[in-house]
């Protein structure tokens, strides 16, 4: 088993946020390397926990970590939560997590292609399930302003039409199947100052890790779909670590925990809606300065936490 496959984030603060029954029931949905699932899974004795992840190396990894410990393992995405508790027979779970993103193995992996750094030169893949359509996929087959929209609304990158742009122009020529031929085209693609204010490609690399894998709109199915699968008193907490995704979190847990929706003019409520569920949190946990002097990777993560009600 490979040492430090994924380092967990807010570990501590995610353990508390839960507070773990060990007599509960409870899902990690991006079981990664098993470090959340494993803390988890420690802390119960009459209990189960089932770890979840579409990556097929991260639960072959969760598998062997977790074999001792009451663990279930499923190769599912988040969002498929509710289909998963129908088929285990589960009426209701204590505990939901959801830590959201690219997982330190994948990044560190050059063969999966997420990474737009020199030394880890692969193919452009980003396929967090190892299924489906790659990034080379997207660069080859999208027209221009799909490209420039993708950067734009996923990565919030301000030279995004000039980047696609260039993509098509190059496209025309030669394919682009690498990740540091897509990143030194972007290189040219953007002015000098702005190369010198962090890596230029960052931005459309989170983009299309985004497209590739559809991943705000399966948060935005799982968020609904694990916060179902609640018992009366259960937690959901999710790890976001970009501003797109802790939005969503954030609005939707302020839906659930939302009551009357009638507008102010009416004298009474006739829509009869009451809230169902309240924070744990009010704001987001973030990294303390010795867990980002341990894994400076935790320095954008967000924890949240709401409960049913």
């Amino acid at each position: 088993m490979e040492k430090n496959y994924h380092v967990p984030v807010l570990l501590d603060e995610t353990l508390t946020a839960l507070s773990v029954k060990p007599d509960g029931t409870y899902i990690d949905l991006t079981a990664g390397g098993g470090g959340h699932s494993f803390a988890i899974a420690s802390r119960l004795t009459t209990g189960r926990l089932i770890a979840v992840d579409q990556d097929p190396d991260a639960i072959a990894e969760a598998g062997g970590r977790l074999k001792d410990l009451p663990v279930m393992t499923v190769q599912a995405n988040f969002s498929e939560v509710a289909g998963i508790v129908d088929k285990l027979g589960i009426t209701a779970v204590d505990g939901i997590l959801m830590d959201i993103g690219v997982s330190s193995h994948q990044l560190d992996t050059a063969s999966r292609g997420f990474s737009y750094h020199e030394s880890m030169d692969a193919p452009l893949d980003m396929r967090m399930s190892q299924n489906g359509r790659t990034a080379a996929d997207i660069i080859a087959e999208y027209d221009e302003a799909s490209l420039a929209d993708i950067f734009f609304k996923y990565g919030e990158e301000k030279f995004s039409r000039s980047i696609a742009r260039a993509i098509v122009n190059y496209r025309q020529q030669s394919p682009i199947e690498t990740t540091m031929q897509l990143s030194d085209l972007i290189k040219e693609s953007v002015p000098a100052a702005y190369r010198r204010s962090g890596h230029p490609a960052r931005k459309v690399f989170q983009a299309l890790r985004i497209e590739v894998n559809g991943e705000l709109e399966r948060l935005s199915e799982g968020l609904d779909a694990a916060f179902g699968c609640l018992a009366d008193g259960g937690r959901l907490a999710v790890i976001t670590f970009h501003s797109l995704e802790d939005r969503m979190v954030k609005r939707r847990f302020a839906a659930f925990c939302t009551g009357c929706t009638c507008p102010p003019e009416f004298p009474i409520c006739v829509c009869g809606k009451t809230p169902a569920g309240r924070l744990i949190l009010r704001k987001p946990v973030l990294a303390s300065e010795r867990e980002l002097e341990i894994n400076p990777r935790s320095r954008s993560a967000k924890l949240r936490c709401v409960e049913k009600i």
